[in-house]
């Protein structure tokens, strides 16, 4: 195998390798409301421009393979879901934030 090659096979490895790190998985989730507008999750937002690894919620508070179970308002105001993050202190809280979160 040539220099030029072997030098072309690096560079494309290269640029592969940080396109694929500066990839963000998961997209957009939104979750549909009863009695309240919907949320719309980012998995940008918050991995791509709060640093969160993937692992911060999967499997801790979230599991990809399990269904979605409903979880009130008043539970993540108790730390569940959300609420294990947007607390307050973390992040802003869910308490008294309706329009920040449901659309």
């Amino acid at each position: 195998m040539g220099m030029k090659l072997k030098g072309g096979i690096l560079v494309f490895g290269l640029l592969w390798a940080g396109f694929a790190l500066g990839m963000v998985g998961g997209g957009d989730v939104e979750f549909k409301m009863e009695g309240a507008g919907p949320v719309l999750f980012s998995h940008d937002t918050h991995v791509g421009n709060h640093f969160l690894a993937c692992t911060d919620c999967h499997d801790s508070l979230y599991t990809v393979k399990a269904k979605r179970r409903h979880v009130t308002m008043d539970q993540m105001a108790e730390g569940l879901s959300c609420g294990a993050c947007h607390n307050g202190l973390r992040a802003f809280s869910v308490k008294d934030n309706c329009q920040v979160c449901h659309q």
